[in-house]
Order: C-alpha cells, then sequence, then structure tokens
C-alpha cells in the first residue's frame, strides 16, 4: 500500500510522521522498521502516527527505529503540535496525548515551541531500573563496559540514565551506549546521556536512545539531563539553561518542583509517498 507521510525534525532529532487521524490502517512498528533505515529508505529515527484523542487534540504514537513503541518523545511532540498548526487544527497552543500524558504546548514563534514536559521523578520503580536502592536513584555507580560511571536515573515518562564526562565528544557511543540499553539494571531499557557540563547554564549532551541508537538530539534526555544536573547542584532551579546536541540547541527550565519545560524548533523537511 502507499503510505503518505511528512518528514519532519527537531534538532535533527527526525521521524517520519504520518496522518491517522481517520483510523490507523496500516502497522506502524513494521513501517517504521521499513521506513527508517537510512541510504536505504525514507530514513529517520523512527514512526510517529498522529491520531485522533478523545481528550486532546491529537494523540501521538511514537515508534523507534527498531519497531518498539515509545512512551514520549519531546523533539516529536513539538513537531506533532507544528503538523497541527500547518493543517489548521491548532493555533498558539496544542495539547497532545501522549503514552506519557497530556502534554501542552505553547507557540513562541516561526517554529518554536514551549512544552510542559511533566514532572522529573528519579524514584527507580519509576523507570524501572534495578538494583539502585529504595531512594532516589541521585549520584549512583553503574558498572558497564569494566568501568564504574557516576550515574543519576530520571523517568520522564520514559526511563533515562545521566552520566557526566569530561568530553563528550571523545565518547565512544557505539560501543558504550548498548551496554547502557541492554544492561541488567533496566529491564525494559534505558535511554542514556553523557553530558559535559560547561557552567550552570550550559551542557553538551550526546545521547544513545533506546531503540534508535545514537540520534542527533533527545527532548526528554535534555529534560532528565538538567533535572540531574540540579540534584547535583551542577544547575539552578527556575533558570533556563541550554543544552547543545549534535542537532542543535534545546532550552530546559527544572523548576523547584521538579516540573521541567522544554523550548526548541520544529521543522517540516519535506512530504512524500512510500510503498510499504
Amino acid at each position: 500500500m502507499e503510505l503518505h507521510f511528512t518528514k519532519m525534525e527537531g534538532c535533527g532529532n527526525d521521524y517520519i510522521y504520518v496522518d491517522c487521524l481517520a483510523g490507523l490502517f496500516f502497522d506502524p512498528a513494521a513501517a517504521a522498521v521499513a521506513l527508517s533505515p537510512r541510504h536505504f529508505a525514507v530514513g529517520a529515527d523512527g514512526l510517529i502516527c498522529i491520531c485522533h484523542s478523545d481528550v486532546a487534540d491529537a494523540k501521538m504514537r511514537m515508534f523507534n527505529a527498531d519497531g518498539s513503541e515509545g512512551s514520549m518523545c519531546g523533539n516529536g511532540v513539538r513537531c506533532v503540535a507544528q503538523w497541527l498548526f500547518e493543517h489548521g487544527l491548532v493555533k498558539d497552543e496544542a495539547r497532545v496525548e501522549t503514552r506519557a500524558g497530556i502534554k501542552t504546548l505553547r507557540r513562541m514563534g516561526d517554529g518554536m515551541w514551549q512544552v510542559e514536559m511533566g514532572k522529573a521523578s528519579f524514584a527507580p520503580a519509576d523507570l524501572p531500573a534495578l538494583g539502585f536502592g529504595d531512594g532516589p536513584a541521585i549520584g549512583k555507580e553503574l558498572m558497564v563496559g569494566g568501568r564504574a560511571w557516576p550515574v543519576t536515573c530520571v523517568s520522564m515518562g520514559n526511563p533515562h540514565c545521566v552520566t557526566q564526562v569530561t568530553d563528550v565528544a571523545g565518547v565512544e557511543l557505539a560501543k558504550i551506549g548498548p551496554g547502557f540499553e541492554h544492561h541488567m539494571a533496566f529491564p525494559e531499557g534505558v535511554n542514556t546521556e553523557f553530558i559535559q557540563v560547561l557552567g550552570p547554564n550550559r551542557l553538551k549532551m550526546r545521547v544513545w536512545e533506546r531503540g534508535s541508537g545514537e540520534t542527533l538530539a533527545c527532548g526528554t534526555g535534555a529534560s532528565a539531563s538538567v533535572a540531574a544536573c540540579v540534584a547535583a547542584g551542577l544547575c539552578r532551579p527556575d533558570e533556563d539553561v541550554q543544552v547543545e546536541l549534535l542537532g542543535g540547541t534545546l532550552t530546559i527550565r527544572v523548576g523547584g518542583d521538579w516540573q521541567v519545560r522544554m523550548t526548541g524548533p520544529a521543522r517540516t523537511a519535506f512530504t512524500g509517498t512510500a510503498n510499504i
């Protein structure tokens, strides 16, 4: 069958977006696997279905490049809001239903959206994460690749493991990332953020995403990283922090109540039709 799609990206975190408001008439997991490979297909970090919602402007279902379904994608939810705006379905505010709850977005300008990401949680059970005790999983150690890594575990509606390094550019993500993703401490897998703290209001970050590998950006990962830095006293609450990613920069603010707000771009690259 022919599948009409829109290719969109937020800081280089690119997905194939499909209008499913009238219903889901194809296998999205299989389509994600078929269409995500770069050089051999459309090429993307995965596929996102924009579906009907009874409680919001739309419902987002996201599928990683390996076909697994994720709970939330910060860059993806901004692109869904931009898609709804471009199709005249919302104006300056959008509400998008996700598996991690309803996210409220505000349009800040041409292609810029601010997202209320929800509350960061350090409770191991919320990821889930094993072997970190009953208290907050802040400033722990995890053995990966024969090395003890300093980690903080954060749930943003999806699981994250944040580790600080001195030089993020020098991390061999393709070698190290899978060891975190498939570690026995994370029975459902984990997204791993490697961060370099440049100051209280500036971080550099690279990410190894569960089900997709290294991507150019991750909105929930940037949110988790700043929350981890606030918990460690490296960043201050209620201040904007610039998170520099391979694909661009996101602005993250973590409140004293651990509520997280993210601001970043969303852009349509092209539309097309694929045979699946």
